[in-house]
């Protein structure tokens, strides 16, 4: 294992280079989340605000979720041409992400529920997460590694938002093409609701002492498992009575 200095320095070294480095893991979760805060820092993502838009998930209800605050220079609306960004690889992740009616203070966050935190959204729309990774590894890249990483982030396209009414995940239709493939998926999320994310996520981002704002969105996870995407590719993504994102890579 490595110090969170270490896995910093990696980190930025990568960004600002735009090549990848070989992988430095932490010494455990809380370490790979200061590395995570610390690159922010570093690279004047948020200045004194916090994060706005993040991404949350987890294989399963019965294992511990993670948390990534997203820079925003990688946060787009549907139809962005991407095909200048420096990616490294490609993974394509169906989602959908959801928009904070409210602010959430710390206070307030340590007190939710299920039902109480999903009453705090106004909105939700169809995203997609396009997975890169800064570590030479990439997939093979320790958990720890990838998570310091923002988890393997590379950018996210949100789709036109939709007023958050409750629905029947388990039979939630979603398409994925990808150039000439296309690939569908019914009830497929690995939390079965993608709400499931809210009560861990508003804890998390409030832990450091700040309200999180209204209009603060966070992407729940995968619907499509990992797919891949090659340059020049475009992707849409599709899901029956919610919308659509598309991206240009």
């Amino acid at each position: 294992m490595s110090s969170i200095e270490e896995t910093v320095r990696a980190l930025v070294q990568a960004r600002r280079s735009g090549r990848t480095v070989p992988a430095v893991t932490p010494p455990d979760t809380e370490a790979a989340y200061a590395v995570q805060e610390r690159v922010a820092r570093e690279l004047g993502w948020f200045g004194d605000a916090p994060a706005r838009c993040w991404k949350s998930g987890g294989p399963s209800r019965s294992q511990p979720l993670t948390h990534a605050p997203l820079p925003p220079e990688g946060v787009w609306t549907s139809g962005h041409d991407a095909r200048a960004w420096p990616f490294h690889w490609r993974g394509i992740e169906a989602e959908i992400a959801l928009r904070l009616g409210c602010d959430v203070t710390p206070e307030q966050s340590q007190q939710l529920d299920q039902a109480a935190a999903a009453a705090l959204v106004d909105a939700l729309c169809v995203s997609i997460e396009v997975v890169d990774s800064r570590w030479t590894e990439a997939r093979e890249a320790s958990a720890l590694a990838r998570l310091a990483d923002l988890a393997s982030h590379g950018a996210l396209v949100l789709g036109e938002w939709q007023p958050f009414v409750p629905r029947d995940w388990a039979v939630q239709a979603c398409r994925v093409q990808i150039g000439a493939a296309e690939h569908r998926f019914v009830g497929t999320h690995s939390l079965a609701d993608p709400a499931f994310v809210l009560p861990d996520w508003l804890r998390h981002a409030t832990r450091g002492g700040r309200a999180l704002p209204a209009g603060s969105v966070v992407t729940t996870g995968t619907w499509c498992g990992l797919l891949f995407a090659n340059a020049g590719e475009a992707v849409h993504v599709a899901f029956d009575g919610i919308g659509h994102a598309d991206v240009q890579l």
